[in-house]
């Protein structure tokens, strides 16, 4: 009788209440009720809530922040963290399906260019960092071509390497750094910058074509579109201080506008898919799924 009393019955009416038609608690918890705020808002409303956060983003980091190359450390951390997810879900689960390996060959390519680049011409902790990404990168690659090819869905990875590879070529010959570096490093390194902001284009297509991600390709995701913001932050706050090596650099004509426009669009690319993983996270489910026409 009384593990009768103890038996859990059904959903009582008020905590039923508490929960919407869409999953998500709405008599607690914060993420969710934002989340939901958010889901019910116009895609006007979206856009200014995203411009107005990265815009607060940028104003605290400026102000707080007294080194702003500590954004660009940050910022590939948080890619090592992403690759290390990768490394771990492609040990455990022993399958990579969903996951671009144009991307990630995109991503060894513009990590190599830059490594290169950094070793030749700055010598400094962005070379160690680059050098650890890279490494993990290239763990991937090796583990989809030759351990875990059977699992690797071809038909889904379309995008072709010099669809993505040649129109960085053509701009970085136009839109280069006028540094006193030799005139084929400096070229290097706004190819490595502009492949960087369009590497990951593949994944995204696939993601587009899969609608489903799985849990650590999702999160992987996610990290670089954290540190791809980062990165961005870095540059914009290298830009408006006026004794940054970065503004020096920079110069003027076309370089400029191109670098920046590159580190914005890499950020907004994947600024949608990154509000639909903390919604997933947030409700705690194994895999994401995406709506139709999202990334």
């Amino acid at each position: 009788r009384a593990s009768a009393r103890q038996r859990p019955g059904p959903l009582a009416p008020a905590a039923a209440a508490d929960m919407g038609t869409d999953g998500l608690d709405k008599s607690g918890g914060a993420i969710p009720r934002a989340i939901k705020a958010v889901r019910g808002a116009s895609v006007g409303a979206k856009a200014g809530m995203l411009v107005g956060l990265a815009i607060a983003s940028l104003l605290f980091m400026y102000f707080v922040l007294e080194d702003h190359d500590v954004l660009f450390v940050l910022a590939e951390c948080v890619h090592v963290s992403g690759i290390g997810a990768l490394v771990y879900r492609l040990g455990k689960t022993g399958t990579c399906a969903g996951l671009s390996r144009t991307s990630q060959e995109l991503t060894a390519l513009f990590l190599g260019v830059r490594l290169y680049c950094s070793a030749v011409m700055e010598q400094d902790i962005h070379t160690l960092l680059d050098l650890a990404t890279l490494a993990g990168t290239g763990f991937v690659i090796f583990m989809m071509r030759f351990r875990l090819g059977a699992s690797y869905s071809r038909e889904l990875d379309s995008v072709p390497h010099l669809v993505v590879v040649l129109p960085c070529v053509v701009l970085a010959i136009i839109a280069h750094p006028f540094t006193v570096h030799w005139m084929g490093h400096r070229v290097l390194w706004a190819f490595a910058v502009y492949l960087e902001a369009v590497s990951v284009a593949p994944q995204v297509r696939m993601m587009q074509r899969a609608q489903v991600v799985e849990k650590f390709t999702a999160f992987y995701v996610f990290a670089l579109g954290a540190s791809r913001f980062l990165s961005c932050a870095h540059w914009l706050l290298q830009v408006l201080d006026p004794n940054s090596f970065l503004r020096t650099a920079l110069g003027s004509g076309l370089w400029p506008v191109a670098v920046l426009l590159s580190e914005i669009v890499q950020t907004f690319i994947l600024a949608d898919f990154c509000y639909y993983y903390v919604k997933s996270a947030a409700l705690g489910e194994s895999v994401m799924r995406l709506p139709t026409g999202v990334v």
